[in-house]
């Protein structure tokens, strides 16, 4: 509700929050407001609730609008606003908040998209904010002062440097370069009227690329002249070929439109709903751990009676399908059990309440699931008992238990080869192990600072551990881990942003590419690993116009490799389902890109059974070409010649008017025909005898010959002239007619539809015009503005008239002169 105070001696809006505001949502929890007057950014937090609304206050209409709706992982027990001075505005960040949960403080920023966001101070975002110095004493203010805060801009290269503290003798400390504090008092906040993007849609670019030793390629020295191409390419440093990479939406023909009843609360170690070649499994907010199973082949609009679900009668952890059967689903539920389910074939057509297969042997709820990736039925578990289970559902028991974890598992991942299983914790650790050689990890070393979630998996041939994570200040970073040496640490790691949720990660083996998104986000990051420096690198983001829940890929097969597709996701909305294409942009899309489609493993068929692989042995997935028959890999394309796209200058130089063109041409047939300043033959003529008669006779038809042709020349050099003044002449009546038009406000044609005149004659336009002024008298009902009308028509008329006579009389005059 707003209320505007017109009582006191100035104007101001106030905002009190109640459990129902008119942006449409509605609170059932107490809630908390902060304002910043800067920017007039009102935030609300629930107590207990799991999102924090933005909301941007305004003195017109509509007062109140929504700006933002950020959803976080745990409930709110506070919230607190950090001063202005501290923010990043190089990041263009304007307002960050700290969120109180029950185990820990979570940041919340909220920044302004801009292009140079980063690399510039943008000034009309930043007006002066108040300042951290008192204005004056408790006395003072209590003998009745009221100065103001005095207020201090944000501009980084304005601001007073603060004044360097007495030498002392104190040890130097090497710190890595990085691109800037938290709080950098070089930094503050902004201000705009533009829409904000969502707390988690922003990084910080002026950050290195990686926390590695050593200058980035960004701040090597200037190259010589001579190095030229190479010295430049070494301050670029490396680009992807997937730079460029462009996500969109597939069409709404191919969505799955009204899910009703989603469950946004899963666990954060689950990936929100998982998908294979043929359905999907979306969890539903209804008790009994319920899951949806929706048919890939059958998208549109659910209807909105109660569809067929998977009864797990516990809440549902975790779930995950089977990668070599597509009809085989297990769930991890918080009673500590496994139910591995069977979907017929078409879909569920029926409610099922049996599973196939119930796996005991945890005693604490579980955390996450994981399929082995080569070997059928195998299914590996952790738990809150600290222990990773590998499970054989041919048999339907437990095989091996993992130890060695001193707090909660956040993520779980098998090698490339099948051998290994990486394991992320909560105890600050990454873990490599044999399962089928020792039941404690063969490898160890430190992982991520933050205890707020992370995931893992295997990059680079299985060489490489990628994990994601958060650092001691709970910003979200990726680091790179060698797999044969995790007691080093990581040997390279980059920030992202501020949020809240765990970027879950995609691996496409086949480009390096790896994908990550967090439930509640807007944006999808992307970056291609590389087994060297800079070890991250960058490419293109895409935006969700909504915060998804979940977005998980479907096999390589998927792929339309005619629109160079590399991956196909599917992203869960809050109530859709919608399919997401990432294409690399190509010119010779008519060729197959052999260059990005190398041959890719088919893992969706087994390559040897849990009992195969327990008893030691090892086997690998077979690989398919992607191309298809058709299309001509873009390698054996022909060469095409190259194609000057200018013509040299001197082409351009050379080019001739229409006017010298005709000027050419006539000269040229005039000098064809003789000189016609040089004497004719018979004038030297003074007699002939008879016997030269006959030659004489021929000489004067030839010369006769030549005197018409310099008739027929300078008749049509005169042609020509007369062409060019009646072109002049027209161009100068056009002119004057425009110029008339201008200066009476009224063109041609509307003068005559006003008098209703066809021919300009001086007779039937005064008329007309007597006839029109009379009838529109103000005294028979008319009007002066209708009358003045009339009036400029006539004049309009009158000077287009004597426009013409002086047309016609120039002419004349010309061909008197002639």
């Amino acid at each position: 509700m707003l209320t505007t105070s017109s009582n006191f001696s100035f104007n101001a809006v106030t905002v009190f929050p109640f459990g129902n505001l008119t942006c449409g949502r509605m609170w059932n929890w107490m809630l908390i407001p902060l304002f910043d007057e800067d920017t007039g950014l009102l935030l609300l937090a629930g107590l207990g609730d799991k999102a924090i609304d933005c909301f941007e206050v305004t003195s017109s209409e509509p007062f109140l609008s929504q700006v933002s709706h950020c959803l976080v992982d745990n409930s709110t027990r506070g919230v607190a606003m950090v001063p202005k001075v501290v923010l990043d505005v190089m990041s263009c960040e304007v307002m960050r908040v700290l969120q109180l949960t029950d185990s820990c403080i979570v940041p919340v920023s909220y920044q302004v998209p801009r292009k140079n966001s980063g690399q510039e101070f943008h000034e009309d975002l930043y007006p002066d904010t108040v300042g951290s110095t008192p204005a004056m004493s408790a006395e003072e203010w209590w003998q009745g002062g009221n100065k103001q805060v005095e207020k201090v801009g944000l501009n980084p290269d304005r601001r007073p440097k603060p004044k360097a503290p007495p030498a002392k003798q104190m040890p130097a400390k090497k710190e890595v370069a990085r691109g800037g504090s938290k709080e950098d008092p070089g930094h503050g906040c902004s201000t705009s009227s533009s829409p904000l993007s969502t707390p988690s849609s922003s990084a910080d670019p002026s950050r290195s690329p990686s926390s590695t030793s050593g200058l980035s390629s960004g701040f090597l020295p200037s190259p010589s002249p001579s190095q030229s191409a190479k010295a430049i390419q070494s301050l670029l440093g490396p680009t992807s070929k997937f730079r460029h990479i462009q996500g969109a939406v597939m069409h709404r023909d191919t969505h799955i439109t009204n899910i009703r009843g989603l469950n946004l609360t899963t666990p954060g170690e689950c990936d929100g709903f998982c998908v294979n070649r043929q359905r999907m499994a979306v969890p539903l907010a209804i008790s009994g751990g319920q899951i949806a199973v929706f048919e890939r082949s059958q998208p549109g609009k659910l209807p909105d009676t109660a569809l067929p679900t998977i009864q797990n009668s516990v809440n549902v952890v975790d779930f995950s399908w089977d990668p070599f059967d597509t009809h085989r689903l297990a769930v991890a539920g918080d009673d500590a059990k496994i139910r591995v389910w069977q979907v017929p074939e078409g879909g569920l057509k029926e409610t099922l309440t049996e599973p196939e297969l119930i796996l005991q042997g945890h005693t604490e709820k579980i955390y996450s699931i994981k399929f082995h990736p080569l070997a059928s039925g195998l299914l590996v578990s952790s738990s809150y008992d600290l222990t990773v289970r590998l499970w054989n559902l041919e048999s339907g028991g437990e095989v091996k238990i993992l130890t060695g974890h001193q707090d909660q598992v956040f993520g779980m991942a098998w090698s490339p080869d099948g051998k290994l299983l990486a394991t992320v914790s909560k105890d600050g650790k990454v873990r490599i192990y044999d399962p089928r050689k020792s039941t404690a990890p063969v490898q160890e070393g430190p992982g991520p600072d933050g205890p707020r979630g992370a995931r893992i998996l295997w990059v680079c041939e299985g060489k490489y551990l990628l994990v994601s994570g958060f650092d001691s200040r709970s910003e979200r970073q990726l680091c790179l881990y060698s797999a044969d040496s995790l007691s080093s640490g990581a040997i390279a790691s980059t920030q992202v942003d501020v949020s809240p949720s765990t970027l879950i990660p995609f691996y496409d083996p086949d480009t390096s590419v790896v994908i990550l998104t967090g439930k509640g986000d807007t944006r999808v990051l992307i970056y291609e690993i590389v087994p060297e420096e800079p070890y991250f690198m960058d490419c293109s983001c895409f935006n969700s116009p909504e915060p998804h829940k979940g977005l998980a890929f479907l096999p390589k097969t998927e792929c339309n490799v005619r629109d160079v597709e590399i991956a196909v996701g599917l992203m869960l909305t809050k109530a859709t389902v919608e399919p997401v294409a990432f294409r690399v942009p190509r010119v010779k899309k008519e060729f197959f890109q052999d260059d990005v489609y190398t041959d890719t493993a088919e893992w969706w068929k087994p390559a040897l059974t849990a009992s195969a692989w327990l008893s030691g042995s090892n086997g690998q997935h077979k690989k398919i070409s992607l191309k298809p028959k058709d299309m001509t890999p873009v390698s054996e394309a022909p060469k095409e010649a190259p194609v000057r796209k200018y013509m040299p200058s001197s082409f351009y130089l050379e080019e001739k008017t229409d006017e010298q063109k005709k000027e050419e041409l006539l000269s040229a047939m005039v000098a064809k025909l003789g000189n016609m300043d040089d004497p004719l033959p018979q004038e030297s003529f003074e007699g002939v005898d008879e016997d030269e008669w006959a030659k004489y006779l021929a000489q004067i038809i030839v010369m006769g010959a030549q005197v018409v042709g310099r008739a027929f020349a300078r008749a049509l050099q005169q042609e020509y002239a007369a062409s060019q003044a009646a072109a002049r002449a027209r161009s100068r009546t056009g002119q004057e007619s425009a110029a008339a038009s201008s200066i009476t406000g009224m063109s041609l044609q509307e003068a005559q539809q006003i008098l209703n005149v066809s021919t300009l004659t001086p007779e039937e336009i005064q008329k007309n015009y007597e006839h029109l002024f009379k009838v529109n008298d103000k005294a028979v009902g008319g009007s002066f503005y209708l009358q003045s009308k009339v009036v400029r028509a006539k004049e309009r008329l009158d000077e287009e008239l004597s426009i013409q006579s002086q047309q016609q009389k120039q002419p004349s005059q010309q061909n008197t002169e002639t």
